[in-house]
């Protein structure tokens, strides 16, 4: 099957590091020259957090989707905030068979593409993994806790989506992530949403690596009350999840990789001053608690801190 991942920066050059590795057949796809030029050149150096290094190469590369042709799968990897324009720009590589996939963080995602082609051709998970790209060509991959590293499923099980379902999980495994292709998605989903809802923002806001954040006891309590409030949201919404089993696998997690890094919104807000995808996380959670009756006064000060600070980076102090 015929790859395009649209949207090759820290997390989807990651990703794309494993789906080579494992056989796949991919283009990159990525406005950022200097990345797309060294991948054609010389191939992906492809790190794996903390002591393996690998030369990936075969990767076809574009600065566009205009002229890749149709391809059996399509990958967004861009920012959630940018997805319903990126839809629009890959529709050159995007045929009557199709399938759309969204591993992307945040709420909602997948709604985007079904407005597109359908629930009939969309799948949409994430994965637990820490991303980061380390200038043109070179990407670094911090896997995180427990056994299954990515996550999806399908929005409508059908012959098509199992297929292309199927093949991104053996191409995941086979390059070295522990993949699994679920019936249903949304408690690996959610999972994932408790994950960057808690330690995205309050990484970002505080300035502070994972693992520094937890040692705190002010952090540590902050972190308690994100994920009892994205907990609580997430049963209501019919996946049942309980904080405290959730705060014992993130006391579980302390001695993997994904503790180690700065997660992708800080990386954003810290180093790149961009926009965040804030809404497609605290903010999500916030409305759900809103239209649910239940309390995210946590959630809800996070997204409007988050919103202040991005809408004004220009004025903010330089030390």
């Amino acid at each position: 099957m015929k790859i395009a991942m649209i949207g090759s920066g820290a997390a989807g050059s990651v990703f794309a590091g494993y789906l080579r590795r494992g056989g796949a057949d991919i283009t990159l796809v990525d406005p950022y020259k200097e990345h797309m030029d060294k991948i054609a050149k010389d191939g992906l150096t492809f790190v794996i957090y903390p002591d393996q290094e690998y030369q990936v190469t075969g990767y076809k590369t574009a600065y566009n989707a205009d002229h890749i042709g149709t391809m059996d799968i399509v990958i967004f990897m861009t920012k959630a905030t940018q997805l319903e324009s990126a839809i629009e720009t890959a529709k050159p590589c995007i045929g009557e068979n199709t399938v759309l996939v969204s591993l992307l963080n945040g709420l909602g995602n997948e709604d985007k593409l079904a407005a597109a082609v359908g629930p009939g051709r969309v799948i949409y998970g994430s994965g637990v993994l820490g991303t980061a790209l380390d200038g043109p060509g070179k990407c670094i991959s911090s896997p995180g806790a427990g056994e299954i590293q990515m996550n999806f499923g399908a929005m409508e099980n059908n012959p098509l989506t199992e297929a292309a379902g199927k093949h991104l999980e053996k191409c995941f495994i086979d390059g070295g992530c522990p993949t699994k292709f679920w019936d249903d998605v949304r408690p690996a989903l959610w999972t994932k949403i408790v994950v960057n809802s808690t330690f995205n923002p309050l990484c970002a806001l505080t300035r502070l690596k994972v693992k520094d954040l937890l040692a705190d006891p002010n952090g540590l309590a902050m972190v308690i009350q994100v994920v009892s409030e994205c907990c609580a949201v997430a049963t209501a919404k019919g996946c049942p999840m309980d904080a405290k089993t959730f705060m014992m696998g993130v006391k579980n997690a302390g001695g993997s990789g994904i503790v180690d890094y700065y997660p992708s919104m800080a990386q954003d807000m810290l180093m790149f001053k961009r926009q965040t995808e804030i809404m497609t996380l605290n903010g999500a959670v916030a409305e759900y608690g809103r239209q649910l009756g239940i309390p995210t006064p946590a959630c809800d000060f996070i997204t409007k801190q988050v919103l202040c600070m991005q809408a004004n980076y220009d004025k903010q102090y330089e030390g």
